[in-house]
């Protein structure tokens, strides 16, 4: 659904739960403030048990919070902190999904499919662009595109593996290959083992990534006459490929928990 409003203004406290496969962002916010934030693991949040003792610190810290709203990709954790969030908050509990309110025109095949955290991400593209055309990127676990026009319609989207999906599947699905830690490059060729691992997965993804954000442009420019194209890039490793792309692009961190919050304001 695509509705053009406002955002709604409150100094309300706002807890927003954002899952990703590996790491989870815990963030309090007071109207656009972040207040504070805190960084878990996903697994720590697969049972009642875990999640209760991570959540209960921060209730207890804030007596005032009533409101919440959760991005999650992992469905366990997303039911797992979803009741444990309608049991001990007495506000709205809002759950990320193509349903809600969007500041732009989902077309999707199927919806009901589309990442959570991919519609929290075009929503803060939206909000920070509102005018340009937009190639959104989460660079973490897996990287995904996501493609938004001047106009609010969402145009379509990539999805690739991430730096350490890629590390994994070289190590587990060979003989001998070790699993390399993947800091950045000091040359471009390796002359060992780990090296030429390393090498070929920073700098094999920072050229695709430079090679699809240019044919991305050349595309919004030539099919929908785009002339004005931000790139917006988030995710666990964002801030590390950044610094080994070719193209201009803008790391915002916090991208899709602040797109949470968004959305939470668009809908509450």
């Amino acid at each position: 659904m695509f509705f053009a409003k406002s955002e709604l203004s409150s100094g309300r406290l706002l807890f927003v739960v954002e899952t990703g496969n590996t790491t989870t962002s815990l963030v309090i916010f007071k109207g656009t403030e972040i207040l504070e934030a805190f960084v878990v693991s996903t697994k720590s949040l697969s049972n009642h048990h875990a999640c209760r003792s991570t959540f209960e610190p921060i209730l207890m810290r804030y007596p005032e919070l009533c409101d919440a709203a959760i991005c999650s990709v992992v469905p366990l954790v997303e039911q797992i902190t979803g009741d444990y969030l309608r049991c001990h908050l007495t506000g709205k509990i809002l759950t990320v999904s193509a349903s809600l309110i969007l500041p732009f025109e989902l077309h999707y095949i199927s919806p009901g499919s589309f990442g959570a955290d991919r519609l929290a991400l075009c929503a803060m593209s939206q909000s920070l662009y509102p005018e340009e055309s937009v190639i959104a990127l989460d660079i973490g676990t897996a990287i995904t595109f996501d493609v938004l026009s001047s106009t609010r319609h969402y145009l379509g989207g990539l999805i690739m593996p991430g730096l350490d999906l890629m590390a994994k599947a070289l190590h587990e699905y060979t003989a001998r290959l070790p699993l390399a830690d993947l800091d950045r490059p000091k040359t471009l060729l390796g002359c060992s083992t780990v090296d030429g691992i390393r090498n070929g997965i920073i700098h094999g993804t920072a050229s695709s990534l430079d090679g699809l954000i240019e044919k991305i442009k050349r595309w919004l420019h030539e099919m929908h006459h785009e002339n004005h194209i931000k790139v917006l890039a988030t995710g666990g490793n964002a801030h590390f490929l950044a610094s080994v792309l070719s193209s201009a692009i803008v790391v915002e961190e916090l991208a899709v928990v602040k797109g949470t919050r968004y959305l939470f304001s668009l809908n509450a």
